[in-house]
């Protein structure tokens, strides 16, 4: 799914849902797909694998978060 062919305004509210993407009650399948899914709206935002790795962590669990935060990952499917 590429953003850059869908309107202008629902664009938009995918780049939102992205930027405010968190776990919540999701596991953490439907989380990453959603992750991956979301992440092609706003390319910018996952433009290294660092960036792609510190956004996918912060939309983590708190207590799933904290198991991670500061152990090396040196890829995104690492992170996963």
């Amino acid at each position: 799914m590429n953003g850059k062919y869908y309107p202008k305004d629902a664009r938009r509210v995918k780049e939102q849902e992205f930027l405010s993407l968190k776990q919540g009650n999701m596991n953490a399948v439907e989380y990453t797909a959603k992750f991956n899914e979301h992440s092609h709206f706003l390319p910018n935002e996952v433009a290294t694998k660092e960036m792609k790795i510190d956004h996918f962590e912060q939309g983590l669990k708190g207590s799933i978060r904290s198991m991670v935060t500061g152990h090396p990952v040196d890829s995104y499917q690492e992170m996963y």
